[in-house]
């Protein structure tokens, strides 16, 4: 899904730079701010839910640490009161997106940087239809270049239904929306690494009807299911990118509805653009990294490490923490994919763990830190998605859901090869040369 987009490369304009993360935050400034259903809880109301978090995880200073300076650098609020389902696969993803927009009663928001004119894309279509047949309002935003092998006539169909179609920036191919969002009614959200095409059918091809012969490995990528007031963090999302790109105004017809608080789960939104001073997701990952103290778990598909990240993952490994990396065996993207592998013997010097997923076209963006600290977006690991993409996502504090995604990353790595640090050192010469021309790219990949 990134082939498209490294041929578009070398017409990028402007240079945007990484900020620099201290891997000592230092003492907390202030308390953690927490927001309920009703608005900014009380500082006695937040310590005791902060409590409860604390006493269910391991020995670990994230919430002293960790917590302070993400809320300095975030500015977004960690939101108590949700529910979050985790969705391990596209067909679990669509299943649940379907069930929410055949149940929309007054609006629906999709924002996806892929959606493609498959069986998939078909079926998204006609339910986002049905929707606006019935009275929903229906609005989708989806990326230029993404989506660049879509016919414009899929896109007129849904016009012509009523929907509100925004294409994000046809003109800048440097700049993308690779952000996949949908949310139902203001009341539930999705968000994660999902696109919508037909490749997350095992087997399947992206024309399935039309070129099974075509068919490749089912991709392996993971999402989320939000209910509860943090849902109105991704509706302003949403709403902010549907007006900078043109789309007729929003905000006066968006519902933020007052919520009931769901379930237990502590969430925070965090988002990225090229138009800010620099990456939130990539501040607030690098924090969570410099504060970890057991474990880092990160899978995901393009990794592209800049200096600093490379450091904070290998640092963190000489200092005991247990850094393992589920990464793909294969890609669509042959730049990206040996890019990244130039830097695993560094990794692997300093004591990190490299997994690279068998069986499956890895596309998932996941992270969990020392068993309480988790994500799940659609940034990948590079430069691209950190300086050059509008990103999101969302960040949940607590043991019971770091639990599931440990059990997550756990069944990953036992469908993947272990990659030593002797096997490494003895792979081929033509590997070495593709790793060297790879990075020359880094940058922009």
């Amino acid at each position: 899904m990134k082939a498209l987009a490294a041929l578009l490369l070398a017409a990028a304009a402007g240079c945007s730079t990484l900020p620099t993360i201290s891997p000592d935050p230092g003492p907390s400034t202030g308390p953690v701010r927490l927001d309920g259903a009703r608005g900014p809880l009380s500082a006695q109301q937040s310590r005791a839910v902060l409590a409860r978090l604390a006493s269910r995880g391991e020995e670990t200073s994230i919430f002293d640490r960790h917590l302070a300076l993400e809320g300095e650098i975030a500015g977004s609020p960690l939101v108590v009161g949700n529910r979050v389902t985790l969705l391990k696969d596209g067909p679990a993803t669509y299943a649940a997106m379907f069930a929410a927009i055949a149940g929309a009663r007054d609006h629906i928001h999709m924002e996806t940087y892929i959606i493609e004119d498959d069986e998939v894309g078909e079926r998204f279509a006609a339910a986002l239809i049905a929707g606006r047949a019935r009275g929903v309002r229906v609005s989708l935003i989806y990326d230029a270049v993404g989506s660049v092998g879509t016919p414009g006539s899929f896109f007129r169909r849904l016009g012509d239904a009523g929907v509100e179609v925004l294409s994000f920036n046809t003109v800048n191919p440097n700049h993308r929306d690779h952000r996949k969002i949908l949310i139902v009614d203001g009341r539930t959200a999705f968000v994660g690494g999902v696109n919508i095409s037909s490749v997350y059918s095992a087997g399947s091809s992206r024309k399935s009807s039309s070129a099974a012969s075509e068919a490749g490995p089912r991709w392996r990528d993971t999402h989320l299911r939000i209910e509860g007031p943090v849902v109105a963090e991704f509706q302003k999302l949403f709403v902010a990118t549907w007006e900078k790109q043109g789309g007729a105004p929003l905000a006066a017809r968006v519902a933020f509805p007052q919520q009931a608080s769901p379930g237990r789960e502590v969430v925070r939104a965090i988002a990225s653009s090229p138009d800010e001073p620099y990456s939130l997701v990539y501040a607030t990952l690098m924090s969570a990294i410099a504060s970890a103290e057991t474990g880092v778990y990160l899978t995901n598909a393009y990794f592209v490490p800049d200096p600093q990240l490379l450091k904070a993952l290998m640092d963190a490994a000489r200092r005991g923490v247990d850094v393992k990396l589920v990464l793909p065996a294969r890609t669509d993207s042959w730049l990206v994919f040996h890019a990244g592998r130039a830097r695993f013997e560094d990794l692997l010097e300093a004591g990190v763990k490299i997994y690279a997923r068998r069986d499956a076209m890895l596309h998932a963006k996941t992270a969990v830190v020392d068993g309480v600290w988790s994500t799940v977006g659609s940034s990948n690991l590079d430069w691209r998605s950190f300086l050059h993409n509008e990103e999101v996502m969302a960040i949940v504090v607590g043991q019971e859901f770091g639990a599931q995604m440990q059990d997550m990353f756990g069944a990953d790595v036992a469908e993947s090869e272990a990659i030593t640090l002797e096997a490494w050192q003895r792979r081929p010469f033509s590997d070495r040369m593709r790793e060297a021309v790879a990075q020359v790219w880094r940058y922009w990949l």
